[in-house]
């Protein structure tokens, strides 16, 4: 098998995985907004978007952004 062949199958496999681990972390990302949103006593899209929440935007900011570390870190090894 030529050197050439060889990379390009070597690539392709890590797109593969890349692509598998990025709808994986998509998936749970969308899970735990799911629970998040499900675990708040009141309409979190309301709090933010009609009450101008600031405090509750800062909370799912730092939750997206925790969520986020967790799964990089996870694909990561």
């Amino acid at each position: 098998m030529p050197m050439g062949v060889l990379a390009v199958v070597v690539n392709l496999d890590n797109l593969l995985a890349s692509l598998v681990y990025s709808l994986v972390g998509l998936a749970v990302f969308v899970a735990g907004l799911f629970v998040f949103r499900l675990i708040m006593p009141f309409d979190v899209h309301k709090e933010i978007e009609v009450d101008q929440n600031t405090a509750l935007g800062i909370v799912m900011g730092s939750f997206i952004i925790g969520l986020a570390i967790i799964v990089a870190a996870a694909i990561s090894g």
